[in-house]
């Protein structure tokens, strides 16, 4: 199936030119069965950076969110006001309350910034579902990915609420995107709070393929300490994966230890890059 995968919301700017950049991810899936969008930002770029791009989100019809933080979700207000009604496939702890606790003990709010209802009312059709599945010809979702290995540890300070009890927020809502090409597997990633090679292994027991084509998006290395980004490397080399790029919460030190351990694999993954495949 010809596919090709554009990064719409990132952190930083690619060669293109009138082009934005946002703490955020956002990436659009195009095939020969229609398109898909994975994550929208934080909602200030998807729509700009997408008409730069010559991309008709309009005939988007389905979105995949990879869990419920701002910077992955903030873009559905406007892509749903502006590019009609979409089907949106979540987890079913998508509307949490989230927060980042402060040094001085404040709950700063990260979480989805808007309704359910609200987002319904503009015509958001979710679909909530925690297990692995396709969401499109090829393309599944992981759905909630098991934490085996000792070393992805997450990141710390982040909590969630339910009826007024805060507790440690571990992410279990996060997910990525795995796509089956004749080249092997590709995984798109939005924050990866699962750990990049939970996630991997995940999907290579799920799909029933061993190859690993490319990996791209977020892969939340600028939150661990020295051990975790050690072992994450140590152990990425076992997938012989051929591409990989780097985006968002992967962080410039990370990246750049990337760049240097897998010389010619590992990219930026900015806003403007494409994957085809």
């Amino acid at each position: 199936m010809p596919m090709k995968i554009t990064i719409l919301c990132e952190n930083s700017v690619g060669p293109l030119a009138g082009t934005l950049g946002e703490h955020g991810f956002a990436a659009l899936l195009e095939t020969g069965n229609g398109s898909l969008l994975f994550d929208t930002g934080q909602g200030e770029t998807l729509l700009p950076n997408a008409r730069r791009m010559n991309k008709n989100l309009h005939e988007v019809r389905t979105v995949a969110l990879s869990h419920g933080h701002y910077d992955h979700t903030g873009g559905l207000w406007p892509l749903l006001r502006n590019c009609g009604g979409k089907e949106i496939h979540a987890h079913p702890d998508l509307f949490l309350n989230r927060y980042r606790l402060k040094d001085t003990g404040e709950k700063l709010s990260i979480g989805m910034p808007y309704r359910q209802e609200f987002l319904e009312g503009l015509g958001g059709r979710f679909i909530f579902n925690r297990e692995w599945r396709e969401i499109h010809p090829d393309v599944f979702l992981t759905g909630q990915v098991p934490r085996r290995n000792n070393f992805e540890k997450g990141e710390s300070g982040l909590f969630c609420s339910t009826a007024g009890d805060c507790f440690a927020d571990t992410h279990p809502d996060d997910q990525s995107l795995v796509i089956r090409t004749g080249k092997g597997l590709i995984l798109l990633l939005g924050c990866c709070h699962a750990g990049i090679i939970n996630t991997l292994e995940h999907a290579r027991e799920r799909s029933g393929t061993e190859e690993i084509y490319a990996v791209m998006g977020g892969m939340h290395l600028s939150f661990c300490g020295q051990g975790q980004i050690d072992e994450t490397v140590k152990t990425l080399r076992r997938f012989a994966i051929r591409k990989l790029m780097g985006s968002h919460c992967t962080g410039f030190s990370a990246s750049a230890r990337l760049a240097r351990e897998f010389p010619g694999v590992f990219h930026p993954g900015q806003v403007g890059f494409t994957l085809e495949g």
